[in-house]
C-alpha cells in the first residue's frame, strides 16, 4: 500500500499573488479567504493577493497567510481527490502548525489565530534583540556545528544534505559565513531576515505562545505529525504544546523528520502551499521518491491528474 504524508510550507515562502488564482477560480477557496478575514478581523487575503510586498513580509502576515493559503490548497485537493488518503503529516515550522490542524489536533480557526500571534510575538522578538541568519551550502552538519561553536551562532535549520542556517546576533554572522567558507562550505550567505529565528534570541516569544497556546483546543493527532525539534511523532495535546513552544528557539530538524517518514515506508510526498522549497530538500534527501505539490491553480490541476490516474 502506498503512504502519502503531507508536507507544509514555512515562512519565507511568501510571495505577493499567492492564493490569488485559487480563489478566482474555486468558489470554496474564496470562501475560505473570506473566512479567515472574518475570524482576524482584517484583510489577510488581500494582503496575499495584492500586497504590497513589504506588508505580507511582515511576520505577523507573512506566518497566517502561509497557513492559509496551504490550507487552501489541502481543501482543494481534498475537493477534487475526495478519496484522497494521507497517513502522516509535517511542516518546517511555522508549517508544523498548519500539519497539526491538517491531522485534527486543533481547528482551522485556532490554527490561524495562533499562528498570527506567533508571528506577532515573534516579531516582537525581532525588535528587542540584533538578530540575523546566514545560509551555509555544501558543508556537513559535523563541521558546521563546530562553526557555530567557535564563532558563538546556534543550528537553526538542518534542511538536507549541504543546506543548513544558522542564526544568531547580527555581529557574529558575518564571522560565521567567513569560518563556514574556512571549513569550505561552496557558499555561505547572509539572510534577509528579521531577526535570529530558531536561535535563544527568540526566547522573548516563548511565554507569549505558551499563553497563546493554553486557549487552544488540542487533540491529540488522529495521524502522525512529526515534530520540528525531535524529527518524530507529536503525542498528545501537552506534549504538542511544549514542543511548539519548544520550535521557537529549537534547530528544526528537517531532513531528520523527512528521514523518519522514509524509514517508516512513505513512499510519496504532496507539498501544499506557496513555493516549492520542501520539494527541493526532499529531492536532496532522496532524488527517487515521488514528491507533488499544490501551490497554484497550474499545479493542484496537474496533483489531481496524477492522484486520480493512479500512477
Amino acid at each position: 500500500m502506498e503512504k502519502t504524508a503531507l508536507l507544509f510550507a514555512g515562512q519565507g515562502a511568501q510571495a505577493v499573488g499567492m492564493g490569488k488564482d485559487l480563489a478566482a477560480a474555486y468558489p470554496s477557496a474564496r470562501a475560505l479567504f473570506d473566512r479567515a478575514d472574518a475570524v482576524l478581523g482584517y484583510d489577510l487575503a488581500g494582503i496575499c493577493f495584492d500586497g504590497p510586498e513589504a506588508e505580507l513580509t511582515k511576520t505577523e502576515n507573512a506566518q497566517p497567510g502561509i497557513y492559509l493559503v496551504s490550507w487552501v490548497a489541502l481543501a482543494l485537493l481534498k475537493e477534487r481527490v475526495p478519496g484522497l488518503e494521507f497517513q502522516a503529516t509535517a511542516g518546517l515550522s511555522l508549517g508544523e502548525f498548519t500539519a497539526l490542524a491538517a491531522a485534527g489536533a486543533m481547528s482551522f480557526e485556532d490554527g490561524l489565530k495562533v499562528v498570527r500571534l506567533r508571528g506577532r510575538f515573534m516579531q516582537e522578538a525581532c525588535e528587542a534583540t540584533q538578530g540575523g541568519m546566514a545560509a551555509i551550502i555544501g558543508l556537513e552538519e559535523g563541521p558546521t556545528r563546530e562553526v557555530c561553536e567557535a564563532t558563538g551562532v546556534t543550528l537553526a535549520n538542518l534542511n538536507c544534505p549541504g543546506q543548513i542556517v544558522v542564526s544568531g546576533a547580527a555581529d557574529k554572522i558575518p564571522a560565521a559565513v567567513e569560518a563556514a567558507k574556512a571549513k569550505g562550505a561552496k557558499r555561505a550567505i547572509p539572510l534577509a531576515v528579521a531577526g535570529a529565528y530558531h536561535s535563544p534570541l527568540m526566547a522573548g516569544a516563548q511565554p507569549k505562545l505558551a499563553a497563546a497556546l493554553a486557549d487552544v483546543a488540542l487533540k491529540t493527532p488522529e495521524i502522525p505529525v512529526i515534530a520540528n525539534v525531535t524529527a518524530l511523532p507529536h503525542g498528545g495535546p501537552g506534549e504538542i504544546a511544549s514542543l511548539l513552544v519548544d520550535q521557537v528557539t529549537s534547530s528544526v530538524r528537517w531532513e531528520d523528520s523527512v528521514r523518519h517518514l522514509l524509514a517508516q515506508g512513505f513512499t510519496r510526498f504532496i507539498e501544499l502551499g506557496p513555493g516549492t522549497a520542501l520539494t527541493g530538500f526532499l529531492k536532496r534527501i532522496d532524488k527517487s521518491v515521488p514528491v507533488l505539490n499544490v501551490a497554484d491553480v497550474a499545479s493542484l490541476e496537474a496533483t489531481v491528474r496524477i492522484l486520480t490516474s493512479g500512477s
